[in-house]
């Protein structure tokens, strides 16, 4: 789709190679890639003339000193002083930060994601008290980094870099003032050259919404964020790439982009979707009505309400109605399929192969992971480095991802608490699971409808990656009957659901100038 690249099958060989190894070695934990800085596949030059995801008004910046005026020249001097007097500590940072910080701020996201997925433990009298976002000291912390609230702040984060890039890349193109160390050849750039023009810094756009976002995700980490985003902006001085005046617009651009996702985040709907336990109470009883079962909690010690019961109704980013995307209900209790699932999940419980124990395990992202969205993230930059994308390009790729997720999650928590369909272990006598139970009901799989969402992105990005990516999805919805938790009808209708749902994201994709 994108370069000769794709069509190099020894490359394709490699980086399947890679991404397997890497995930051999790693499952939940965080991963920092080690990867070195590279010459990007394509410029886009054509990129300002994409289609943004979010609404607003203009944004405008102030139009560059020329290259040969007193106020830039005096700037490269400021520059050109400050990279020969760099620490070590310094210019280790400025490797860190690669000239792809797309990736960085993933992993840093993915990172406090692991750290406050946590789940809040019951109070000395037995009850619970919910993370609360206007007391984020607690107890508990806020907030309970789970699955759907993961994917919204991955979601966030990518499309708000996205539009910022956008943005930066109009400009650049407009004013096309070429970076420092073309203006001034003594200068030493300490990534590969590249000819994209450097006002504004799409780094310093991607520095600051990155680090307004994820500080309102995770209110307790401000000092930290800050801390990553000085440490960002001054490598992109130190590295010979950019001026003060190139960073400074950047910056503006960053915060006026991340004002606008986080206007639309303040009403998605996200701070209804815990409920209190009379609404809780009220959708389990409303689901029996209807169809004669429902869902009871089998944790122990139990916890009073589900995991956000009103996620479903979260505003979503391609699909205008939710209920557009339900799929039917799932069989009967006592029917002819159910008994023959009933068959299947006893014979796995019974055959615990090490293969199928490896796969549960390998798949389970359950507590102080990453979750399954930051599972597929992590697989997803592996490719972004392995082709060689640029900025641009790669928030386009985590952006689509992560609202097809997000998509995925919020139509398969719909579908949930609309069935209620009880787990595994509640109708099965004597049945134990190898991976605890989840505090939601079973009907569809999350696991599968995010895998399927991310295959299916993954595919439209990388199409001569589609057949590892889905068998990943197949394997990721496997894993939760292996580990006792679903049925085969969550699982296979979870995959089919999810996929469903992404199909909007590549349609909507095929149509923002990208391709």
């Amino acid at each position: 789709m994108y370069n000769n690249i794709m069509n190099n099958k020894l490359l394709v060989f490699s980086i399947f190679t890679m991404i397997l190894l890497v995930m051999s070695c790693e499952k939940d934990i965080p991963h920092y890639m080690d990867f070195d800085s590279y010459s990007y596949a394509s410029a886009d030059e054509n990129g300002g003339d994409w289609t943004p995801i979010l609404t607003g008004g203009t944004i405008t910046i102030d139009v560059p000193s020329a290259p040969n005026s007193s106020e830039y020249l005096s700037e490269l001097a400021e520059m050109k002083a400050a990279m020969q007097q760099a620490t070590n500590e310094q210019k280790k940072a400025i490797e860190y930060w690669t000239n792809n910080p797309i990736v960085r701020w993933n992993e840093i996201a993915v990172e406090l994601i692991s750290k406050y997925n946590l789940i809040p433990g019951p109070n000395a009298d037995g009850t619970y008290t919910l993370p609360n976002p206007s007391n984020p000291n607690g107890p508990p912390a806020f907030p309970f980094a789970h699955p759907p609230y993961a994917i919204r702040a991955l979601a966030y984060l990518s499309v708000a870099q996205y539009d910022g890039l956008i943005l930066a890349w109009d400009f650049k193109y407009a004013y096309n003032r070429l970076a420092p160390y073309h203006n001034d050849n003594t200068i030493k750039f300490a990534y590969p050259s590249n000819n994209i023009p450097s006002y504004p810094s799409d780094g310093a756009v991607i520095a600051s919404a990155s680090r307004r976002i994820l500080s309102a995700m995770f209110p307790l980490e401000v000092e930290y964020l800050q801390q990553k985003e000085a440490e960002h902006l001054e490598s992109l001085f130190l590295s010979g790439g950019n001026v003060q005046s190139d960073i400074e617009a950047g910056k503006l651009i960053g915060n006026e982009i991340a004002t606008r996702a986080l206007s639309r985040a303040s009403t998605d709907g996200m701070s209804k979707a815990q409920t209190p336990k009379p609404v809780s109470d009220s959708i389990k009883a409303a689901a029996f009505e209807r169809f004669g079962w429902q869902w009871t909690n089998q944790e122990n010690p139990v916890r009073p309400v589900g995991l956000t019961p009103l996620y479903g109704k979260v505003r979503m980013w391609n699909v205008d109605n939710v209920e557009d995307v339900r799929p039917g209900p799932p069989p009967a209790i006592g029917s002819p399929e159910y008994l023959e699932d009933v068959r299947i999940l006893k014979d796995y419980a019974a055959n615990v192969t090490s293969e199928r124990r490896r796969v549960a395990n390998f798949w389970e992202d359950g507590l102080s992971s990453f979750t399954p969205p930051g599972h597929w993230n992590r697989i997803t930059k592996e490719y972004i480095v392995a082709y060689e994308l640029n900025p641009l390009r790669s928030a386009r790729t985590f952006a689509y991802l992560n609202m097809a997720i997000m998509d995925a999650g919020i139509s398969c928590w719909d579908t949930k608490y609309h069935y209620h369909y009880p787990r595994p272990i509640e109708m099965i006598p004597g049945f134990k699971t190898i991976l605890g139970t989840p505090n939601f009901p079973a009907y569809t799989s999350g696991h599968s409808t995010f895998s399927a969402a991310a295959a299916e992105v993954l595919s439209y990005i990388f199409p001569q990656e589609s057949n590892q990516v889905w068998k990943w999805a197949e394997e990721a919805a496997s894993s939760r009957l292996y580990g006792g938790i679903h049925w085969t009808f969550d699982a296979e209708v979870g995959l089919a659901q999810g996929k469903a749902v992404a199909e909007y994201a590549v349609n909507k994709a095929k149509l923002d100038g990208a391709d």
